[in-house]
């Protein structure tokens, strides 16, 4: 029974690689994405001056994220916790403060026509808008996949 189980476990493994690898080059897409976003339309929402600063920097340390993950720290381990947990708290607090600024605004002028009327790109606000808000989303799923194997690791001892 216990190498049926192991053979199981290793072709889910072997499946589930390009998965991993994919979803990479999705974020990685995604982190060039706000980068070049928020870098173009670094002056293109007066009514929200900071929504694109925060595109651009949260982009910049998602690269730096991926960046660190991928390089080895076998010999700086304690440096590497320590580093990781630095700046997974800053970025959480860069999303909250973002947050503020994004949906604070919600919906934004989008003309910029008007004389004296503040607006905010399109292009910026609704990138802005919806990686903020898939964040939201995909951290919710995360968070119920771990319940549902807590309850489930549970129930099964």
């Amino acid at each position: 029974m216990d190498s049926d189980l192991w053979g199981i476990l290793k072709d889910a493994q072997d499946i589930s690689v390009p998965y991993i690898w994919l979803s990479k080059l999705f974020l990685l897409a995604i982190t060039i994405a706000e980068i070049t976003i928020g870098a173009v339309y670094l002056k293109d929402c007066p009514l929200q001056h900071n929504i694109p600063v925060y595109v651009l920097v949260f982009g910049v340390l998602s690269a730096v994220t991926i960046l660190f993950i991928c390089m080895p720290c076998d010999a700086m381990n304690f440096l590497c916790v320590v580093w990781m947990g630095l700046l997974s708290l800053f970025m959480f607090c860069w999303t909250i403060t973002g947050s503020v600024w994004i949906y604070s605004i919600y919906p934004p002028n989008y003309n910029s026509t008007v004389p004296g009327e503040p607006y905010c790109n399109k292009t910026l606000y609704l990138f802005a808008f919806w990686t903020t808000t898939q964040g939201y989303i995909m951290s919710g799923i995360f968070f119920l996949i771990i319940c549902c194997r807590a309850v489930c690791s549970m129930c099964n001892e």
